[in-house]
């Protein structure tokens, strides 16, 4: 009786292993989806403006301008995900340091902050631009700030750790399911 009592506080502590999260990795995963965010926005905001450049042949080098601020916000977005397959297969990884990742979202800011001519005939571009590119700015000086503290160095540790814990509960597991099968086999070879 005491060894089944044994097997479910040890099954509860994995559990609880497993549950357990950690708030400071959840706040930058939360920060790092309104970067996500506000890097979709700044794209949304490129894409009109650069259509509306195009469209009216008001300034072909503001067009090309903003496809060129797209593409460097589409990387803004990519090392947002931080996804070990990106960040290791392309020359991104100066993207890892959170200083690098921070000046690169405050040149897509003031990309997107860069008023045309024609721009004033259009409030509301005008307004969504202003929006994106201010709250972009602010997440790439939090992260430049971040980096210059070395507030990412500590998140991969972390995470590091995080991982580790997974691991082992998911072993922990797979060693009580390896033990319960054994001992239903002692008990069927006993019968």
């Amino acid at each position: 009786m005491s060894r089944n009592g044994d097997v479910e506080e040890v099954a509860t502590t994995s559990n609880t292993i497993r549950k357990r999260a950690d708030p400071f990795l959840v706040a930058c995963r939360c920060f790092s989806f309104i970067t996500s965010l506000a890097a979709i926005l700044c794209i949304a905001v490129n894409v009109l403006s650069a259509v509306r450049s195009f469209k009216h042949a008001s300034d072909i080098f503001d067009g090309i301008f903003r496809c060129y601020a797209v593409i460097i916000a589409a990387f803004v977005v990519l090392a947002e995900t931080e996804w070990s397959f990106i960040l290791k297969c392309s020359k991104l990884q100066v993207l890892e340091y959170w200083a690098a990742r921070g000046m690169l979202q405050i040149f897509v800011a003031v990309m997107t902050r860069a008023f045309p001519e024609y721009i004033w005939d259009r409030q509301d571009l005008f307004l969504l631009q202003s929006i994106a590119s201010y709250l972009l700015l602010a997440c790439g000086f939090v992260y430049f700030i971040s980096g210059i503290l070395c507030i990412g160095f500590l998140k991969r540790a972390r995470q590091k750790q995080e991982t580790s814990r997974e691991q082992a509960a998911k072993d922990l597991e797979g060693l009580e399911r390896r033990r319960e099968e054994l001992e239903r086999l002692l008990l069927a070879e006993r019968v």
